[in-house]
């Protein structure tokens, strides 16, 4: 919700900032020095010492009185004489033109931009709508790359409470690691709660095997999934919503090339899957006992198992 307002507000801002154009960029600029150093809320009219409805005849009456007082020439020593009477003649020029006027009384009537001094970039340089674009694309990936970033580190925190808990479950709190396998039960979250019979039921229990600094999740059929940091899924470019959607409109719109890499791929798994039937073949392993009685059989290397600690997809691993 935060990230789609901070998009919406920075979408609104470049939209205002585009609908400006050059000659109002010079209006807030000169607006603002006239007011550094006439005082706050002096105006084009006040300074020229005529009314906002005063005609040009009027407002060309006023300039040439306003340029003899302020002319370098009469102010000899004095400090910004040279920018006063210069900033006068770009003002009467805006004021005498109808467009310049009219541009500007919209903003004497309404007020300047209070964040204006972004103006100055805007004036220079007028991004078109694809450089926009551009830039809230790389801006929108590189947040969701910081919130990738951030549940990594949540998730790698939350693995390493996860192995802290089964280590210390089953090696006591010195840690010092036994011979042999045990079996523990981790409460992996959830609030304990009180059933209709009074008896307290935990959290989330289950079930885990630790073996020396190993800890590995138990399934129900007796293989283990390993736990450790890399079951976290680190932050990546690849997975930022553009690098998706132009690698999913690649695999959709060149079938030939994703169908030709899949039939290799398929080749070779094929053969990877003959070479193993091979060898598996050749002898016949049996299961090994843990300390307690926790089957570590060796795997087909068939199926993955999603740890539930937060992370990606892991192999069962499984102990010959």
């Amino acid at each position: 919700m935060r990230l789609f307002l901070l998009l919406s507000v920075v979408a609104v801002l470049v939209t205002a900032a585009l609908a400006w154009s050059k000659e109002d960029h010079e209006i807030f600029d000169l607006v603002s020095a006239l007011e550094a150093a006439e005082g706050k809320g002096t105006t084009f009219y006040s300074w020229l010492d005529i009314p906002s409805t005063a005609s040009s005849t009027e407002i060309s009456r006023a300039y040439r009185k306003k340029s003899i007082q302020l002319h370098p020439d009469k102010n000899p020593g004095v400090k910004g004489a040279h920018e006063r009477f210069s900033r006068l003649g770009v003002i009467a020029k805006i004021l005498r033109d109808a467009e310049g006027r009219k541009r500007y009384d919209f903003f004497y009537k309404n007020g300047v931009p209070r964040w204006r001094g972004t103006g100055y970039y805007y004036s220079r340089f007028r991004p078109g709508l694809g450089t926009v674009l551009i830039f809230l694309t790389i801006l929108t990936s590189a947040l969701q790359y910081v919130v990738q970033s951030l549940n990594y580190k949540r998730d790698k925190k939350r693995v390493e409470e996860i192995v802290g808990q089964a280590r210390s479950a089953a090696w006591g709190n010195k840690l010092t690691p036994g011979e042999g396998q045990r079996k523990v039960k981790i409460n992996l979250g959830g609030k304990p709660r009180v059933d209709e019979d009074g008896n307290l039921i935990p959290g989330r229990m289950v079930d885990m095997v630790v073996e020396g600094s190993d800890v590995f999740f138990l399934d129900s059929d007796g293989s283990l999934h390993i736990v450790d940091d890399s079951t976290a899924i680190p932050p990546a470019i690849r997975r930022t919503w553009f690098v998706l959607l132009v690698t999913n409109l690649w695999d959709k719109y060149v079938p030939q090339r994703k169908s030709t890499e899949e039939g290799t791929a398929g080749t070779d798994e094929d053969d990877i899957d003959e070479s193993q039937s091979g060898t598996e073949g050749s002898g016949t392993v049996t299961p090994k006992e843990g300390v307690n009685g926790v089957a570590s059989r060796p795997g087909s290397g068939r199926g993955a198992a999603t740890t539930m600690a937060g992370g990606r997809r892991r192999k069962a691993v499984r102990k010959k």
